[in-house]
């Protein structure tokens, strides 16, 4: 069995409660000879107020991770709870309304509608939801991403690293438990990629939210407070403190087969290549990151 605990260092008794966690989570696409095991009995937790990166190579499961914790995706096996609520078993009405109301997302592709201000977007969620801005917390979010002067401006006014800004404030308005970043710093160049994960990890420090990202990018990792490390559906290592020429290091090592050996079973057959995406995961629009209808 994987496990890994994205907690900080310290005595059981000062440990945060985990903002999500799982337990034997396994999940299969397919069926028969042609079945893919994603993910393979994977123990986690995420605790509360710390910023996490999870790492491995393309098929190594860490997108499937995400949306399975997110409640994006469905499990073959095991459960998954965020906070004290499991998900494992809701309807698609009750996840619907549990990512929007206590989940944010922040993707590669921005998922900014066109049409709307920087302003409209950030407050998109709780409009579809019917309700109103904290707007203390939102105007503390919003000079946090030094967005003040840029809130009338519609998407094809900003930059590209101004549209992922306006973005993870939109994750961020509703004060959610958790955050969800995919790869968010995947189509920005690197001095507009450095701002976000600053922006990420000022979340982390300042406003106290919980940050769990998706990264193939060992400078990007090295802003968390832990790394974990997938490969075939397993986390195979993980390491507190990182810095980016450590990651580097251990992700050259779990390439070469040299790495630390995975404490559970063998690898399930997943084959080679990139991990398949989640039914109804190609629709990562605006609608997604506002956390779905009410379908």
């Amino acid at each position: 069995m994987s496990t890994a605990t994205a907690a900080k260092a310290g005595g059981a008794a000062e440990r945060p409660e985990a903002a999500a966690r799982a337990a034997g989570l396994t999940k299969t696409y397919g069926s028969g000879e042609t079945a893919v095991r994603a993910l393979d009995a994977v123990d986690v937790e995420i605790a509360r107020g710390r910023f996490t990166a999870v790492m491995g190579p393309s098929g190594s499961g860490k997108s499937t991770l995400m949306h399975c914790l997110a409640g994006l995706d469905t499990v073959s096996a095991g459960r998954v709870w965020l906070g004290s609520t499991e998900i494992t078993g809701l309807g698609d009405r009750e996840l619907t309304r549990l990512r929007r109301d206590r989940v944010g997302f922040v993707f590669q592709s921005y998922n900014l509608l066109p049409t709307l201000t920087a302003a409209e977007n950030i407050t998109l969620p709780m409009d579809i939801a019917g309700r109103g801005p904290d707007r203390v917390w939102l105007d503390r979010v919003i000079d946090t991403l030094g967005l003040r002067d840029r809130l009338d401006h519609r998407p094809g006014q900003l930059s590209g690293g101004q549209q992922q800004r306006v973005a993870c404030a939109r994750a961020l308005a509703s004060r959610p438990e958790l955050i969800f970043a995919d790869e968010p710093t995947g189509n920005l160049d690197s001095r507009s990629g450095l701002e976000v994960l600053r922006f990420l990890r000022e979340a982390v420090d300042r406003l106290g939210q919980t940050v769990v990202m998706v990264t193939h990018d060992p400078s990007a990792a090295a802003h968390a407070d832990l790394v974990l490390f997938l490969g075939d559906g397993r986390i195979v290592d993980q390491m507190a403190g990182p810095t980016a020429e450590a990651v580097l290091e251990r992700m050259r090592l779990l390439s070469a087969g040299t790495g630390p050996a995975s404490p559970g079973p063998g690898p399930g057959p997943a084959g080679p290549g990139s991990e398949p995406a989640p039914p109804g995961l190609g629709d990562t629009g605006p609608a997604a990151a506002a956390g779905g209808g009410e379908g």
